[in-house]
């Protein structure tokens, strides 16, 4: 969610002018590779490169894992010798790649490897899904290409299924603007010890135009090209986009450092958009050639499984992990499938079209799968990784009170079937992971928010941005009225960083940890406020 100058509006309309130029010039190529998702047959292939014709190194973009099963683990590259060039440097040629996976940092005791080929179709990304591993440990991998290897990551598998961890840590982030500042907070990350897996909740990349100076990050050693200083409209806008993003230092040892679970919200393609309505107003058929480029890019450059291989404009990005018998995780998408925000988007006052029964924030297939997988959990911590505020936030102490339009408040009916699906599945213990709003809440969710004595329901924790909102305050100008306003908020600041979640068999416990600048670099971190919920008793305690 961003809140924009009348300059910055000026800006990205102007922006839009030009790239719709660009667009309609640019785009049939774009799209015809965005909508094509097979891998070309050996009959049509090019001949694959010889590695010893590569002489840059080619792991520019780093290293990454991403959704541990017991047994498995994604790998991810993407190869680039000039991530700052359409091409990343290399022939539209595929490239051997070979990994490797061992139990130790030296790779003295590799346990699986493998080859396969990085084919330019899919902008040299490499997806290894690592199997044959044991569950619940640490793993240390890497990549080769001819004489080349790339940095070692550390990843760790799921634990056994049915097995009960003695506890569980995660990291939760969302939304880093590049040009809003330095990723920090993504490098203190890195160096959290003991975190099973990070989840990312959306916002990975903006959209937004980036200045030679790298917006607020007002580089004064290097100076960007000036392909950055536009919005992302086409494939190799977005591809080159997430090459700026995955060349910063911070972020690319938050990638090696912990195995990634990610999802998205808007910004990956357009602000604001519901399923294949955009905000700017241009023809759905148009978006629709943005958001499969937009989706395109997305696989590409997250450590995703097969089954979230993009089909045209679509990706199906929901899906569901376990770890043992003491967390079941419904990673969510609100944004592919959702109604169009009711009453022109923003805070606005309830109407009829934004209570409308059949409104839905996860289209009806999503819907039942999340239901249907609750009642055949046997977790105790049912958790929910998602984008957007599931909590009601009223911005007034006295009525009558607008609403954001954009987050849960905007589809009271369908958050009103999803806490009735937990009430019917019997669960004890929801937890609703969220990002969007550049702040730090924690929520106790009501079951009527009507009513602040009703049975609390579960709690929802809200990390801040890693960076989006640049330098933010630990008490903003409206914390006492929303505080007020609010009684299920049990928190609320507005810095820069990320939350730590552990969860045992007794307790979830939140350390909402910040930085106070991001604007420049080299900032410390602090725990800013420590909450836990009881398993049975959902409700957040100051630890």
């Amino acid at each position: 969610m961003t809140h924009s100058t009348s300059a910055t509006a000026e800006l990205r309309a102007a922006a839009r002018h030009l790239n719709r130029r660009r667009f309609l010039t640019v785009s049939g190529a774009a799209a015809a590779l965005a909508l094509g998702t097979n891998l070309p047959t050996a009959a049509h292939a090019a001949p694959a490169l010889d590695p010893a014709r590569i002489g840059e190194d080619p792991f520019a973009l780093g290293v990454a894992s991403g959704d541990p099963r017991p047994d498995s683990v994604v790998l991810w590259t993407r190869l680039a010798t000039r991530p700052y060039e359409a091409d990343s440097g290399l022939p539209a040629r595929p490239v051997a790649v070979r990994w490797e996976i061992a139990h130790d940092e030296r790779f003295r005791r590799v346990v699986r490897r493998g080859q396969l080929l990085a084919h330019p179709e899919f902008h040299h990304a490499v997806h290894v899904e690592a199997g044959g591993l044991a569950p619940g440990r640490d793993y240390h991998y890497r990549f080769r290409v001819g004489r080349w290897t790339s940095p070692a990551g550390r990843t760790r598998t799921a634990p056994a299924p049915g097995s009960m961890p003695g506890g569980l840590r995660f990291g939760l982030v969302s939304c880093q603007s590049y040009h809003d500042g330095y990723y920090t907070a993504l490098g203190h990350l890195a160096r959290e010890e003991g975190l099973d897996a990070v989840f990312h909740l959306g916002d990975y990349l903006y959209e937004y135009p980036v200045s030679a100076v790298g917006g607020d990050r007002n580089y004064t050693d290097r100076t960007l090209p000036d392909l950055f200083n536009r919005e992302t409209v086409t494939l190799e806008d977005y591809r080159l986009r997430y090459s700026l993003y995955k060349s910063d230092a911070d972020l690319a040892a938050a990638h090696a450092a912990h195995p990634w679970i990610v999802t998205w919200d808007d910004h990956e393609t357009e602000n604001n958009y519901a399923n294949g309505i955009p905000e700017n107003g241009v023809p759905p058929e148009e978006f629709l050639i943005r958001r499969a480029a937009a989706y395109r890019a997305y696989y590409e450059n997250m450590p995703l499984r097969r089954p979230q291989r993009p089909q045209g404009p679509d990706l199906r990005l929901y899906r569901r992990l376990h770890y043992g018998r003491l967390a079941q995780f419904d990673v969510l998408d609100t944004r592919q499938y959702r109604d169009n925000q009711a009453s022109g988007d923003g805070w606005k006052l309830p109407t009829p079209e934004s209570e409308a029964p059949s409104r839905t924030m996860l289209g009806a297939s999503q819907e039942r799968w999340l239901i249907d997988g609750w009642r055949r959990s046997q977790a105790v911590w049912n958790v929910v990784p998602q984008q957007v505020t599931f909590s009601r936030r009223r911005n007034r102490v006295e009525g009558p009170w607008p609403l954001s339009m954009d987050a849960w408040d905007g589809y009271p009916a369908a958050r009103e079937r999803v806490l009735a699906g937990a009430e019917s599945a019997g669960i004890d213990n929801l937890v609703v992971l969220t990002g969007d709003v550049h702040v730090h809440y924690g929520f106790d969710i009501k079951r009527d928010f009507d009513d602040p004595g009703s049975r609390t329901a579960g709690v929802e924790v809200v990390t801040t941005s890693v960076s989006s909102g640049r330098n933010g305050a630990a008490k903003p100008g409206n914390w006492q009225t929303l505080m007020t306003a609010n009684p299920h908020m049990k928190y609320y600041n507005g810095q820069r960083g990320y939350v730590l979640l552990g969860l045992d068999a007794e307790k979830l416990r939140a350390d909402y940890r910040t930085v106070p600048a991001v604007t420049t670099p080299g900032a410390p971190i602090t725990t800013a406020a420590s909450f836990v919920s009881q398993a049975g008793e959902p409700g957040l305690l100051p630890a």
